[in-house]
C-alpha cells in the first residue's frame, strides 16, 4: 500500500479503538448518575480499565520485539470495544470492573504492534506519527459525544451499541494486514535507527510521561463533573468540555508532529510541559465559560509531546522498539489511571477543585525531568 494511504488506514483504526479509551471517562457521570456511584468508584472503574493495562502493555511489547503479529490490529480492536459495550449491561460493579478490565487488555494489545506498523509505515517522518497518533486522538474526542448519544437515549442498557466503531475498525485493518513490510520479522524491519540503549534517558522520558498521564487522567476523569460546576450548566456542559479536552489533544498531536520536523524533539517537548503549568492552574482557577479555553490549551499543551514521547522512545532503545513503545503508550500511561482513585478520594474528602489543585505540579515536574534530556544520537 501507499505509505500515506497506510498512515490514513492505521490512523482511522487508531481512533476506533482509543474511542474506548475514552469512552471509559465519557461513562463516568452516566454511572453516578444511574448507579449512585461516588467519586472514587466511578474513578475505580478508569483504574480497572488501566491496570491491566498498564501491566500487559510492555509485555505485548517485548513480544512485538520478537515476532511481527500485525493479527492483533483487529483482534485488540474487538476486544476492547467488547468490554465497554457490555459495561453497561447489569448494576454488578464487580463485572463492570471486569469488562472495563477486558476492554484495558485489548488496548494493550493493540498499542504496541500499531506502534510499530505505524513507525515502518511513517518512514521516519514525525509529521506522519503525528497523523497517526491524531487517530486516537480523534477517538477520544468522538467518545463522549458518541456515548452521551448512545446512553442519553436509553441509558446503559444500550452500550452494546457502542461496539460499532470496533466492528468498523477491525475491518479497515484488513488491507493493512496484506502490506509485506508490517509482517516482516524483526530482524528485517528496519523500523528504527542502529545505535545502542541509552536507558537512563529512556527512564527519565518515561517519569516524564508518568506525570503527565497523572494531569491527562485527571482531567479526562473528573472535567465533566467540575466544569458544571464552574459555569452554572448542567451535563450537557460538562460532556462540551469533555469534547474540548480530546479535541484539544487532537491538535495538539497535529502541531506537535510539525514542530518537531522544525526544531527537534526534546525542545519541543520540554516547551509544551511549560505551556501546561499555566493552562491546568486556568482549567483550576478560572470561573465561567473562559475555563473552556484552558481546557483546550491544557490538553494541547499535554498532546504536543504524545507521539514525539513514543519516538523518542524507540530511540532511545533501539533495539527494543515494542518494549519502548509499550512502556510510553502503555505502562506510563496507565499510571495515571492508577491514581484516579486517589483524586477522587481527595474529591470526596475536600472538594473536586483542591483534587484537581494538585495536578499543576505534574507537568512541571515533566519538565524538570526533560530539562538536561538530549536528542537520541544520529537523530
Amino acid at each position: 500500500m501507499p505509505k500515506n494511504k497506510t498512515i490514513i488506514m492505521l490512523s482511522a483504526g487508531h481512533a476506533c479503538v482509543d474511542l474506548y479509551q475514552g469512552a471509559v471517562a465519557a461513562l463516568v457521570p452516566f454511572l453516578v448518575a444511574e448507579r449512585a456511584y461516588t467519586y472514587a468508584a466511578a474513578s475505580g472503574i478508569v483504574l480497572a480499565a488501566s491496570l491491566l493495562s498498564s501491566v500487559a502493555q510492555p509485555l505485548f511489547g517485548a513480544l512485538t520485539d520478537r515476532w511481527a503479529l500485525p493479527w492483533l490490529l483487529p483482534v485488540s480492536t474487538l476486544l476492547a470495544g467488547l468490554g465497554i459495550a457490555l459495561s453497561g449491561l447489569g448494576d454488578s460493579y464487580p463485572l463492570t470492573l471486569a469488562l472495563a478490565a477486558v476492554s484495558g487488555i485489548g488496548i494493550a494489545a493493540y498499542h504496541p504492534e500499531s506502534a510499530r506498523v505505524a513507525r515502518i509505515a511513517a518512514g521516519g517522518s514525525h509529521t506522519a506519527m503525528g497523523w497517526f497518533s491524531l487517530g486516537g486522538n480523534l477517538g477520544f474526542a468522538a467518545a463522549p459525544l458518541l456515548v452521551a448519544a448512545v446512553v442519553a437515549a436509553g441509558g446503559l442498557r444500550l452500550t452494546p451499541l457502542l461496539a460499532v466503531p470496533a466492528l468498523a475498525g477491525s475491518v479497515l485493518y484488513l488491507p493493512v494486514l496484506r502490506a509485506p513490510r508490517t509482517s516482516a520479522r524483526p530482524s528485517a524491519r528496519g523500523a528504527s535507527p542502529a545505535g545502542h540503549d541509552d536507558v537512563a534517558s529512556f527512564v527519565r522520558l518515561s517519569l516524564a510521561v508518568v506525570c503527565r498521564s497523572i494531569v491527562f487522567v485527571g482531567l479526562s476523569t473528573f472535567i465533566a463533573l467540575y466544569v458544571p460546576a464552574r459555569t452554572g450548566g448542567g451535563a450537557a456542559a460538562g460532556a462540551a468540555a469533555l469534547f474540548v479536552l480530546y479535541l484539544g489533544g487532537a491538535a495538539g498531536t497535529v502541531l506537535g508532529g510539525g514542530l518537531a520536523d522544525r526544531w527537534d524533539r526534546v525542545t519541543v517537548v520540554r516547551a509544551s510541559y511549560l505551556l501546561s503549568v499555566a493552562a491546568v492552574a486556568g482549567v483550576v482557577f478560572v470561573p465561567g465559560p473562559m475555563i473552556y479555553l484552558f481546557v483546550a490549551l491544557a490538553c494541547m499543551g499535554l498532546y504536543v509531546p504524545f507521539s514525539l514521547q513514543v519516538t523518542l522512545a524507540q530511540d532511545y532503545l533501539p533495539a527494543r522498539v515494542g518494549t519502548a513503545a509499550g512502556v510510553t503508550l502503555g505502562l506510563t500511561v496507565s499510571v495515571g489511571g492508577l491514581t484516579a482513585p486517589l483524586i477522587g478520594a481527595v474529591a470526596d474528602a475536600a472538594s473536586l477543585q483542591a483534587a484537581l489543585a494538585s495536578l499543576i505540579a505534574m507537568p512541571a515536574l515533566s519538565w524538570l525531568l526533560l530539562r538536561t534530556l538530549r536528542e537520541p544520537t544520529g537523530q
